[in-house]
């Protein structure tokens, strides 16, 4: 996803997709975590907060697209459609209890992609019809960076989507530098990584080891 244009197709066409979590930042602002995430190549970010007030999420969230735009990274927003929409995301992530995707769809026009969530073989083939452009899977393993987070699914769902769910999927939970080969190495092209990431002293030297663990 360097020059080519980012569509609801390719938007998971990277290896790392990286979540704002502003609670783990260790005292960072959202902007300067996303600015060095993108100085380490990271080509996809999804903006994830719930606790910042709807006037100051905006505010970031103008900012991050601009400097997506210029790095040429994609730009998706969790939950807040409105706020996508108003920032010219990328896409859209949400969850099992949000909106439907049909409506969603409504909403966004053709261009967003639209990620959804899911935690079972049902859910991941209710995705796909209902016109899903990518699934979550997980959490793989136990997570602790969202409060009403679901049991880990394990290995045993994502083999599952493996081997029969046509979309792209994100591998998403617990996810660290110590167990991302073990995810890749199942069949995940994508994984989705929070605290391993926003947590760490020197983003760029994380994003350079997990990379290097992938490639081992």
């Amino acid at each position: 996803m360097s020059d080519k244009k980012i569509t609801r197709q390719n938007i998971l066409d990277t290896d790392i997709y990286c979540l704002t979590a502003l609670k783990f930042s260790k005292g960072r602002s959202n902007i300067e975590v996303v600015r060095e995430m993108l100085d380490s190549g990271i080509k996809l970010i999804q903006y994830r907060e719930k606790e910042i007030k709807s006037g100051q999420k905006y505010k970031e969230c103008m900012e991050i697209r601009k400097m997506t735009r210029k790095a040429g990274a994609a730009f998706i927003v969790n939950d807040d459609i409105d706020l996508a929409m108003m920032v010219g995301a990328d896409g859209i992530h949400i969850g099992q209890e949000d909106f439907p995707v049909h409506a969603v769809r409504k909403l966004i026009g053709e261009e967003m992609a639209i990620g959804l969530s899911t935690h079972t073989p049902e859910e991941a083939r209710a995705a796909v019809e209902a016109g899903a452009d990518y699934i979550g899977v997980g959490p793989i393993f136990k997570t602790y960076t969202k409060e009403d987070v679901v049991d880990p699914v394990g290995f045993e769902y994502m083999d599952w989507v493996v081997k029969n769910i046509d979309i792209p999927f994100v591998a998403i939970g617990g996810i660290k530098e110590h167990n991302i080969a073990d995810v890749m190495n199942r069949g995940a092209k994508c994984v989705a990584i929070v605290t391993e990431i926003v947590g760490a002293d020197d983003i760029g030297a994380m994003v350079g080891n997990l990379r290097a663990a992938i490639a081992k």
